[in-house]
């Protein structure tokens, strides 16, 4: 698992028990949290996507309310090659709808273009800055933990994932960064980096989509670009909901020693 998590940078783990005892409470607090007014702010695309960021109210060991901590495979394979499991930030919850994608507020025709066209893909903490919409890494996260909340069909709006693109994406920052004080990389604008990165990545690398059910997981490498597909006429989920899946992203401490590296 190791090699094809450097190798691809992602992972899928199998059921587990823990791990879908966990995702149906986090399903029944995801309910809360999406009907709840003081989160209207995060439906976006014409209410095609709730982004939900710290929607959920677990605490720093992953623990829902009256549940147990988070555990299973995927936990176990960070504790053991990625490091002492961090405490926990709020789980973001990522509810996609039928329709997926429409444009998002204020977005440019270009902007949902490539949305549409190239599943809006990302490194997550790559933040826009200034009102020329340039670049820097402003979120440093130590990898990023997919947990589906709700059976879907396998195209009702699914990750994609680009394999190698962090070796590609772990290049194009060290280039911008060389020879600039680690005190300083958060200054650094990597915007010109960044899309050329990016569009090698489209030119060489395999997109995937990746599907999983509750109590799977899904784990990516913080420089993967990965994105979200539009939504299928054909897909199917609950009747009532969106497709659910939260997502952890615990950022770095002491990140310029260890962003770039390849684990």
């Amino acid at each position: 698992m190791l090699d094809h998590f450097r190798q691809f940078g992602w992972l899928r783990f199998p059921m587990d028990p823990r791990v879908r005892s966990w995702a149906e409470q986090a399903r029944d607090a995801a309910a809360d949290a999406i009907s709840d007014p003081a989160h209207a702010q995060w439906l976006e695309c014409e209410g095609t996507w709730f982004i939900g960021v710290d929607a959920l109210p677990n605490d720093a060991e992953g623990r829902l309310p009256s549940g147990a901590p988070l555990e299973g495979p995927a936990v176990d394979f960070i504790s053991k090659h990625l490091g002492v499991l961090p405490p926990l930030h709020r789980a973001q919850l990522s509810v996609i709808y039928p329709g997926y994608p429409r444009p998002r507020r204020g977005e440019s025709d270009a902007a949902f273009g490539y949305r549409r066209n190239r599943d809006a893909a990302h490194v997550d903490g790559i933040k826009m800055f200034g009102g020329a919409r340039r670049r820097r890494v402003e979120e440093p996260h130590a990898w990023v933990l997919g947990l589906p909340l709700n059976v879907t069909s396998p195209d009702a709006a699914p990750l994609v994932v680009w394999e190698g693109s962090h070796e590609i994406m772990r290049e194009a920052f060290a280039s911008v960064f060389k020879g600039v004080p680690a005190q300083e990389w958060h200054l650094v604008d990597v915007t010109d980096a960044y899309t050329a990165a990016r569009r090698e990545v489209f030119e060489t690398c395999k997109r995937v989509t990746v599907h999983a059910a509750p109590g799977e997981a899904y784990l990516m490498h913080r420089l993967c670009l990965h994105g979200v597909a539009p939504w299928s006429d054909a897909a199917t989920v609950p009747e009532g909901e969106g497709r659910m899946i939260a997502y952890f992203r615990p950022e770095m401490s002491q990140w310029q020693a260890h962003w770039l590296a390849d684990l």
